[in-house]
């Protein structure tokens, strides 16, 4: 089984206090993020009520975290995105396309019941290191 290595940085929110997970995991030349919202580190309120707003500040914390572990948005090779709300999708979309590039990863887009923190949108990944 390959190594299991911890990263975190103080650029993207900590995991929820208390909860049993970490910002993200390197293995096997991958680094897997958890699930990302859009709060600023240290803040426990969203960025703004939209769900543009919500995305680019996911994205930023993600990008954060593919940075600490020695990675990029770049280097990204599969997401999944969970929204609140599926009529939110073409929003978000424009959002992700402008960070992901010409390469963009697979992805998969689900609607769900709800996120933590009243989130409309949150974002997991893999990429390669």
């Amino acid at each position: 089984m390959a190594d299991k290595e911890i990263v975190r940085t103080e650029k993207a929110p900590a995991p929820f206090q208390g909860a049993p997970y970490n910002q993200a995991v390197k293995s096997g030349g991958f680094v897997f993020v958890a699930g990302q919202l859009g709060l600023r580190p240290g803040e426990k309120e969203m960025v703004g009520p939209g769900i543009a707003e919500q995305t680019e500040q996911t994205l930023a914390n993600l990008r954060a975290i593919l940075e600490e572990a020695g990675s990029g948005l770049d280097r990204l090779v599969k997401t999944t995105v969970f929204l609140q709300d599926l009529g939110d999708f073409a929003e978000m979309n424009e959002v992700y396309a402008r960070h992901v590039g010409d390469r963009p990863p697979a992805r998969s887009t689900v609607e769900v019941a709800a996120l933590p923190s009243g989130a409309l949108v949150e974002i997991e990944a893999i990429a390669h290191l």
